[in-house]
């Protein structure tokens, strides 16, 4: 009996071990599939910052060379000044250096990009460049040959040493401080260097310059650890958080805050929390989760991310952007003052479509732009804003809103969405006299989330 039972067990798991073996090859390609487009995606635009910030150099002096009474002439060049620093800023974003010390990089680039925008676009016939503005061209030229020729450093050990981007990656998500990875020791030798240039003279593009703003503006109190644990366990929703590491960084610096790094015990989930010491405010969250599915869709995602702010305390927030990436939505929100979206004090949720979880919070434009108004009635109706509008510009949404202008101030709009020439578009009219001050491109990703009206 044992025999015959065997004889028609064994052919039967054989197929079973069979059919596991291939489950596990399939899942084990497409994991490397996977992995593979990653590092590519990662090396493409590494190499490609790297060809950015050496044609930003080459092009920063073929400005300088340029005589001075070429008006014409500058304004293309700082046009491509502009156009090719936003590359690399865009490569930037790319890379996976969200939790390394890049920041003063990335906010040279961008005084870089809005001094040649601003410059540009100016009447250089009446306000020609000025002495002090010279002398930042030249100081910028020599600052980016700095940057560029230390990113190439770092791309010749990648390529001579056959480095993969991915372990940068596994290194930052874990937190290992002690791994020796040269790409993360090369970008912050780069970053460190950039935090030692002298202050530039912007001259009159410093105006509309975005700046970090300092942790010390933030109302309240030095928060302790304590608090810090309390807040911690109030936003994961758990009852212990003593295994949580928490670490001061940026010791009396305008960025003084608190890493908190741990194991979400509700959800198995390595979780990186960064607070303000000022006030105790969340800045960062993100959680390690690996989405292999998707089952929301766009407005799914919309309505769990709101779900999850609201228990936290971020209420009447509208949707205003939507990206996707591996499984993981992206959404831009900004709150309401009334009937008015406050664009400045918006927030970046991060929601895996497999489930809905929120697996990331940026709030670092909240905290600072998130306060009471003051606003008053706008001089022009909605009636008479619209008239300013293109005739073939078809509305079928409107709004107020307040945002920000190329000189970064504060400017309370009509917002109006509609379609011409077969596009979708919000235009922001002035409110106060009527004058066009942003057009945006509305994507189809964007206009589904938009809560109905």
């Amino acid at each position: 009996m044992y025999r015959r039972l065997s004889s028609i067990m064994f052919p039967i798991l054989l197929i079973a071990l069979f059919g596991l073996g291939v489950w596990g090859y399939r899942e084990h390609q497409d994991k490397n599939s996977v992995l593979i487009k990653a590092e590519n995606q990662y090396q493409r635009a590494f190499h490609d910052l790297s060809f950015h910030m050496d044609k930003l150099h080459r092009e920063l002096g073929n400005t300088l060379a340029i005589n001075e009474d070429s008006d014409d002439y500058y304004k293309k060049k700082l046009i491509n000044v502009w156009r090719i620093t936003s590359q690399a800023q865009n490569e930037i974003n790319q890379l996976p250096l969200t939790l390394l010390p890049f920041n003063k990089t990335e906010q040279f680039l961008a005084n870089i990009s809005n001094f040649a925008y601003q410059t540009s676009v100016r009447d250089l016939g009446n306000t020609p460049l000025t002495d002090g503005e010279r002398t930042s061209l030249k100081e910028l030229y020599e600052h980016s040959g700095q940057i560029s020729n230390d990113l190439r450093d770092v791309q010749s050990k990648v390529l001579a040493n056959n480095l993969r981007w991915m372990d940068v990656e596994t290194a930052v998500a874990t937190e290992n401080t002690k791994l020796d990875n040269v790409i993360i020791d090369g970008f912050k030798a780069v970053d460190k260097k950039v935090s030692e240039y002298p202050e530039i003279d912007w001259g009159a593009a410093a105006a509309a310059m975005p700046r970090m703003q300092s942790f010390k503006a933030l109302a309240g109190g030095d928060a302790s650890v304590d608090e810090i644990r309390q807040k911690t366990a109030q936003f994961l929703d758990i009852q212990d958080t003593s295994k949580f590491n928490i670490v001061e960084s940026g010791s009396g610096t305008d960025y003084d805050s608190f890493a908190v790094t741990g194991v979400n015990p509700n959800t198995g989930q390595d979780v990186h929390l960064d607070y303000s010491k000022k006030g105790g405010q969340l800045i960062w969250y993100v959680a390690n989760k690996d989405v292999k599915d998707k089952v929301l869709d766009m407005r799914g995602a919309r309505d769990a991310a709101v779900q999850f702010l609201e228990a936290r305390g971020y209420s009447n927030l509208v949707p205003i952007s939507y990206d996707e990436f591996q499984n993981v939505a992206s959404l831009t929100m900004a709150p309401k003052q009334g009937d008015t979206i406050i664009f400045p004090a918006m927030l970046t949720v991060n929601v895996a479509l497999d489930d809905g979880e929120v697996t990331g919070l940026q709030t670092s434009e909240y905290v600072h732009e998130h306060h009471p108004r003051q606003l008053a009635s706008p001089k022009l109706s909605m009636e008479q804003a619209k008239k300013s509008l293109n005739s073939a510009f078809q509305v079928d949404r409107e709004a107020l809103a307040l945002i920000k202008d190329d000189m970064n101030e504060e400017v309370q709009c009509y917002e109006f969405l509609g379609t011409i020439n077969s596009g979708r578009y919000r235009i922001f009219i002035n409110a106060d006299n009527g004058e066009e001050v942003k057009v945006e491109t509305i994507r189809d990703q964007d206009e589904q989330i938009f809560p109905q009206v």
